[in-house]
């Protein structure tokens, strides 16, 4: 459960450029999607589809923030952890655990082949820059240096850090975008347009699910969102809910910067993410390449020789090893919060007792990794690896569905009702997840 104290009670900035000040659980959020999705996913949809599917891409990224919000807003108004707040919800329940909250578990030990993935993204980019180092001793050097970071817990200072080389190698790919036009790889204006008419090819189907469950913001990092919110202090701030017309109007302000960090996050994400799938369309796609096995380093830095000459696989090698890390610590770290969340639903640590609480993400920081690169070496697939991730992740989302319905309907006080175009936004974001879903069920069948 959040932690509420009165002397951490603070009013809601008024002004946008003072809420600006507060702004952060979405731009931690973006350290873990600025990687894998944008990386991997994103191109190899590009490289296998073309521009035709640039659509699944924007819809992805925009239409799951409502999603993100309603969840933001029940941490704030409740104070309670993500895996809580489902073990607080009617329904079954399996021993102390709600049947969502072991469905959760299950999903995430499907789901972490997607992590390994990414600890192979590291160790691959790393041995194409030290190619005398085996790619299993990266590999471990890999989950070692998040296990170090997490384990420590001083992981916010490197972040920051990543957060800054992610904006450097955001601009190396807008900069490629733009040299990509004088190429043979040009974009014009009627490849952009052919990826909006909404089509579907059967042969990209199970990449566009994956790609679409594991770009913007997905399933799992809805509910790592709460937990950002938290250690922001958007909870502690509101205080302790007692009706009042004063924590009311607390809630209420600190609901609205949570909401300018959300929508700032995804502008950021789905530009970058755009840019991302237009090189590889243009690049990949266009020289037929589709990025496999250990390969897949090798084939996306020639989106950037491509563009920018020979001299730019360096400094794509230098961003690709910060963005796919600090997905991989950004991700370990929401990882270890929440499987210790689950534990404590399902009654086998108590996860309100601080020691009990950090003594299980301490062993959950060592233990993932181990598990990540192990499936990492035995798979020896990155790209498989994350795809199988996102199309979990797919599934993830649906839970997040039914749980932001229960949200909505059955736990938002009356006066926190949101204005009707909040309501027709979510109910699109529902209705539009279910429609990607089941028109590639019936694509595959």
């Amino acid at each position: 459960m959040v932690e509420h104290s009165e002397n951490k009670i603070l009013e809601p900035p008024k002004g946008f450029f003072k809420k600006l000040k507060f702004l952060g659980p979405g731009f931690i959020l973006s350290a873990s999607i600025v990687g894998s999705g944008e990386l991997i996913a994103t191109t190899t949809l590009g490289a296998k589809a073309g521009f035709i599917t640039f659509w699944v891409i924007l819809v992805s990224c925009v239409v799951k923030v409502a999603l993100q919000l309603e969840f933001g807003k029940h941490t704030i108004i409740y104070g309670v952890t993500a895996m809580k707040a489902f073990n607080e919800m009617p329904g079954k329940k399996f021993g102390k655990a709600h049947w969502t909250v072991w469905t959760f578990f299950a999903l995430m030990i499907i789901k972490i082949s997607q992590l390994g993935g990414i600890v192979g993204g590291v160790a691959l980019a790393l041995n194409i820059a030290f190619p005398s180092i085996p790619i299993w001793t990266l590999a471990i050097l890999a989950g070692a240096g998040a296990t170090l970071i997490v384990f420590k817990g001083a992981y916010g200072i490197v972040e920051k850090i990543s957060l800054i080389m992610i904006l450097l190698f955001t601009v190396l790919t807008f900069t490629s975008l733009y040299f990509v036009q004088f190429t043979e790889f040009a974009i014009s204006f009627s490849n952009i347009k052919s990826g909006l008419t909404f089509q579907l090819p059967a042969s990209a189907v199970l990449i566009a699910v994956a790609a679409f469950g594991i770009t913007g913001v997905g399933g799992d990092e809805i509910i790592h969102y709460t937990y950002w919110c938290s250690e922001k202090g958007y909870s502690s701030y509101t205080g302790k809910r007692d009706d009042s017309e004063e924590w009311t109007n607390r809630a209420k302000g600190w609901i609205k910067v949570m909401e300018l960090d959300a929508l700032s996050a995804m502008i950021i994400y789905t530009l970058v993410t755009a840019a991302f799938y237009l090189l590889g369309a243009a690049v990949l796609h266009g020289r037929g390449v589709i990025p496999q096995g250990y390969d897949m380093i090798e084939t996306l830095s020639n989106m950037y020789t491509e563009t920018l000459g020979i001299e730019a696989k360096a400094i794509f090698l230098m961003g690709a090893v910060v963005v796919l890390f600090s997905t991989l610590f950004a991700a370990l770290a929401a990882w270890t919060r929440q499987l210790s969340d689950i534990f404590g639903q399902i009654g086998w640590i108590d996860y309100e007792n601080e020691k009990q609480r950090n003594s299980s993400i301490a062993l959950l920081s060592i233990v993932l990794p181990i598990i990540w690169v192990s499936l990492f070496l035995f798979i020896k697939s990155p790209v498989l690896m994350v795809l199988f991730g996102g199309a979990v992740t797919s599934v993830i989302l649906i839970l997040v569905i039914y749980a932001a319905i229960h949200f909505r309907l059955k736990a938002t006080p009356v006066v926190f009702k949101p204005k009707p175009s909040y309501d027709i936004a979510l109910m699109l974001s529902i209705i539009v997840i279910f429609c990607v879903a089941i028109y590639g069920f019936f694509q595959l069948f």
